[in-house]
């Protein structure tokens, strides 16, 4: 018995000290990684890369109208349109299913379809009919793969030159101007590729329809509508 009483005896004081040094290293790491460390990547975000940390906004006349890495769903015939976007959002009528809705920055994603997909192929042969048709193109012409496919987040920004300068005969028939002025607007607003080899050339859709209205003087904020 007095072996065993000496034995707890000697326990609490090991325990104890075997559990400061874990508390003590629990708390610091708390700290470096649940404060400090978000603290200084935030400061240096902010210091070095302040417009793209605040989500890089695009602002007109004070008024925010949206980011430049998020794309919008412009839809009428004096817009530039995105590509396709496989988002969805929960159905009012029963939250338990989903509706499409294009651009839900709140549920980004893509459709997941793979290249043998019935679905997808039907999807993208009425997509290459409707681009036909809405740009007034011949039912042979060819379509850029980004203007019938969505993207893997389903709110890519950016468009091909290819894909803008097809949209430009309609988009300047709607605003009153030339084909080549908005040809000429499309060149000044596309980006080429990243440090001279990354991507491809693009064009982001909201900046580029900005362009547009306060080129033509088009009183209303670009939107999606």
């Amino acid at each position: 018995m007095n072996k065993l009483s000496n034995t707890n005896q000697h326990r609490g004081p090991v325990l104890q000290g075997l559990a400061r040094p874990v508390l003590v290293s629990a708390v610091f790491f708390m700290f470096v990684s649940g404060i400090g460390y978000p603290l200084v990547t935030t400061g240096v975000a902010q210091l070095l890369f302040r417009d793209q940390s605040e989500g890089s906004m695009i602002a007109r006349d004070g008024q925010v109208v949206g980011s430049a890495i998020i794309g919008q769903d412009f839809t009428k015939a004096d817009y530039f349109h995105p590509r396709p976007s496989a988002t969805s959002a929960p159905d009012p009528s029963d939250p338990s299913k989903s509706v499409d809705q294009p651009y839900n920055a709140a549920l980004s994603g893509a459709s997941n379809q793979g290249a043998t997909s019935k679905k997808l192929i039907e999807q993208v042969k009425a997509r290459v009919e409707a681009y036909r048709q809405e740009n007034s193109l011949a039912a042979d012409a060819g379509v850029p793969v980004d203007a019938v496919t969505a993207s893997g987040s389903g709110l890519d920004p950016d468009i091909s030159v290819a894909n803008a300068r097809l949209q430009a005969d309609r988009v300047g028939k709607a605003r009153g101007l030339s084909t080549q002025q908005v040809l000429t607007l499309i060149d000044q607003q596309t980006s080429q590729r990243q440090l001279g080899m990354l991507g491809e050339p693009r064009v982001n859709v909201l900046q580029l329809n900005l362009t547009l209205d306060a080129r033509s003087a088009k009183p209303n904020v670009a939107r999606h509508d």
